[in-house]
This record gives C-alpha cells, structure tokens and sequence, in this order.
C-alpha cells in the first residue's frame, strides 16, 4: 500500500484525499499546521463547470440543493453610473448536473471533510525538513519522522514546504492591490454583477437559495514594506472604513449600510511556475500557482491540479508540471487581462473597453476560447 503525505487542508488537499478514498491502494495522512479547520468563513467562491465535473465524481451532485447557487449570467456595469455595458451567458457552458455554481468557501470544506477519517488528520504540525531519495522522508516541528512514497504539498501561497523542498524563496509577490470581501444584504440579484470602475471592480453575486450575497472588491493599493506584512493593519478599524468610503465614492450604487462582516487581505499572485525534479512531489493549489483573482479561478484550479496530481500517481506517468504550465500561463494570462481593463482609468480607454467589451461577449467564437477553453478544456 502507497503511503501518501498531504501537507494543508484546503481545497485542493481535501480534494486530493477525497479521490484517494476512492482507492484502497493508498494510505494517507493531512498535515495541518492549524489547531483546527476554520468553518465559519461564509466568503463566497465560484466554480466553473470544469471543477464542478471532478467534484461530481466524489459526490458534490448530492449536497443540499438550497446550499448553492447557479447563476447564469455575468452581467458588467459602470461602476459610476451603474449602467450595463453588456453581459456573458455562462449558463451556455453548462451541461447536465455540471453548472457554473457559487456557494460558501465553508459549504465547500464541509463537504470535502465529509468522507475523511477524523484520524487522517493532524493538526498543529509543520514539515521542518525534507530529505529525498526513492522515498520521502518529512521531519516534522514535533521531531516526529516519517516515511511517504509520495508528498502532496498544498498549504497555500505562502507554502513553507516548498521553499524548503525548492532549497528557495518562493514567496509570492504583493499585486499591488486590496481585497474588500464580505457579505451584502438588501439585494435581489440572480446573477453575477460586475462593477467596473477607475482603479478598482467589485463584484456581488448569490451564494446559496436564501438570499445571501457575496461582496468582493479588488482595490489597486500600493503599500509599503511595513503594511504589507502587518496583519493588524488590514484589520484596523480606519483603514477599512477608507476603502468603504472609496468604493462609496466611486459608484452610484447603494452600498452604504449593506456590507456586513468586512475584511480586508493584501492580494499576493505567484513570481513564476516552479517546477518540481522530483517525481514523487507535486505542489497543488496556491502552493503550485497564484492568481490574480479577476479571472475566478483559484477555487477552480486547485481542484484540476489536485486531480491531475491525483492521476498521475494513479496511473504512474510524469506529465504533470507539463500540463500544469500549459493550463496555469492561460489562466494567468486571462487573470492579468482582466484586473488590467476592469480598473482602466482614463475616460476615453473606458468607452474603447465598453465597446469591444460589447462586441467581444456576442462573439461565440471569442467566449469559447476565452472561456471555454478553461472552463471545459
């Protein structure tokens, strides 16, 4: 029987034991460097039919039907005048049981934890060292040692354990722009809304059937050294009042007194692709490859790269950084395009993108290969 190591109890590691669960050939444990999983995080996320088929294979088809959404269109408004520029029908993407949903991060985790052994799972540890030769040797921050045949890394973009695997710094890069996220009541939306406005966008849409809305804004913001890396700045009292105000000023829409439960994040993406020489490792999610996040795909992704990584040691083949780069540079690419004219500035670039925005959404030939592309491919 394989022993299997997942370090990070996120999406894309959840989702990889999941489909080792469908296997009686491995034998796997999840480090978690956190005392427990956090479940009260009621942030939105959205996924496209491309990991909505992988999570139909371990069972997503059955979860509680008022506890999803499936909008289906994305509809793009000035962010000032809250006019319509025009909108994309996602639902064409769709097949049957396979359509583009968005629901709780929370829902999500819930359900990946739903078939996995209480004592798979070890909290409150952290890889200090990694040692390879056929195998995989972990040190571990209780001076525990174990052996694996395989190492599945996926604790997250700021993934200690591949620095140490890389021998590098792999940290992520600061994108020079803010997360507003929260939730928003008052609305009646069916659909994903997206606000395009000078230096910055934000988007609202339904997360389940009880009318419970997600908030999302992305905020071109440079910082410096010492606010960028102090967690309290982003939780302070006056810095997030300032960012309400200046989304307030920037729209017409209604927002005063509708956001609840408001944080604000640094946004990091990934300096380049690292591959791994090792054939027995492989990174997933974050720990692989950040996004920008105006293309919605880091949720998606995460759980491609853990079915592929998932595939590859299933059926002993070594394509699986190849194909990870091919599919990651599209999706980077689409990622940096988008935050690029959601936040154009200068009034005549606006009227150019809401033109070719216009016909650009109409093209058949242009939404299968933009979207999809990624979303089906």
């Amino acid at each position: 029987m394989k022993k299997i190591a997942i370090i990070g109890c996120g999406i894309s590691g959840l989702y990889f034991a999941n489909k080792l669960l469908s296997k009686r050939i491995y034998d796997f444990t999840i480090y978690e460097k956190k005392s427990e999983i956090d479940l009260n995080d009621g942030y939105g996320i959205q996924l496209s039919v491309n990991s909505i088929k992988l999570l139909n294979e371990i069972g997503f088809n059955n979860i509680t039907a008022n506890e999803i959404f499936f909008p289906k269109r994305v509809n793009f408004f000035d962010a000032k005048t809250c006019k319509k520029i025009c909108e994309i029908d996602i639902s064409k993407f769709n097949s049957e049981n396979k359509r583009y949903t968005t629901l709780k991060r929370s829902i999500l985790i819930k359900f990946l934890l739903n078939n996995i052994p209480a004592g798979k799972i070890k909290s409150n540890l952290e890889v200090t060292r990694v040692e390879h030769s056929d195998k995989v040797k972990l040190h571990f921050s209780n001076n525990a040692i174990e052996e694996f045949d395989y190492l599945v890394v996926s604790d997250g973009i700021f993934s200690k354990t591949k620095s140490i695997i890389l021998e590098k710094d792999v940290s992520p890069q600061f994108f020079n722009s803010v997360a507003l996220r929260g939730n928003i009541k008052n609305i009646d939306n069916n659909d994903i809304s997206l606000y395009l406005g000078p230096n910055f966008h934000f988007v609202i849409y339904p997360v389940n059937q009880n009318k419970e809305f997600n908030f999302i804004s992305i905020i071109r913001k440079k910082l410096k050294n010492n606010e960028i890396f102090n967690q309290k700045f982003f939780e302070n009292r006056e810095f997030l009042k300032s960012l309400r105000n200046e989304i307030y000023q920037k729209t017409s829409l209604d927002l005063a007194d509708k956001l609840e439960n408001i944080k604000s994040f640094p946004v990091y993406v990934s300096k380049k692709f690292a591959d791994c020489n090792y054939k027995n490792i492989y990174f997933i999610g974050d720990a692989l490859f950040s996004f920008p996040p105006s293309f919605a795909q880091g949720a998606s992704q995460s759980i491609e790269a853990a079915n592929e990584a998932f595939e590859e040691i299933n059926n002993n083949t070594y394509s699986y950084y190849k194909k990870r780069r091919l599919k990651i540079k599209k999706v980077n690419l689409r990622s940096k395009l988008n935050h690029f004219l959601f936040h154009l500035s200068n009034p005549i670039s606006i009227l150019f993108r809401n033109f070719i925005l216009k016909k650009l959404t109409n093209s058949k030939f242009f939404l299968n290969n933009y979207l999809g592309k990624i979303y089906r491919d």
